[in-house]
């Protein structure tokens, strides 16, 4: 399965670039990173792969691009892959004060 993220800063309605994100996987041990990069000048990425099905979760490094006075200094999006073999894409709408995100395609 391929993962992607696409990271959209709404108060300017642009792309936000080289914001930090990590993906991690659930395990009995807690939440072990596999891969972490950062969002192109696009604000995305895309290609990285989970093999098994199970709990994940992208850790997005707000702060770093907010500043140091984020409201959010970073968000966890966990989500669950029962079908390895299918896309996943999850995409975060970010401003100073607020985010959302949904599984997109």
């Amino acid at each position: 399965m391929s993962l992607s993220t696409h990271v959209l800063d709404t108060t300017v309605g642009r792309p936000a670039c080289d914001v930090p994100v990590r993906l991690e996987a659930r395990g009995e041990g807690g939440w072990q990173v596999i891969v972490d990069g950062c969002t192109d000048v696009d604000g995305r990425i895309g290609g990285w792969g989970i093999e098994a099905a199970g709990v994940y979760r992208l850790v997005f490094g707000t702060g770093d691009y907010l500043g140091p006075d984020a409201f959010f200094p970073e968000v966890a999006v966990a989500f669950r892959v029962a079908d390895p073999a299918v896309h996943h894409h999850v995409p975060l709408l970010l401003s100073p004060f607020g985010y959302s995100t949904y599984r997109g395609s």
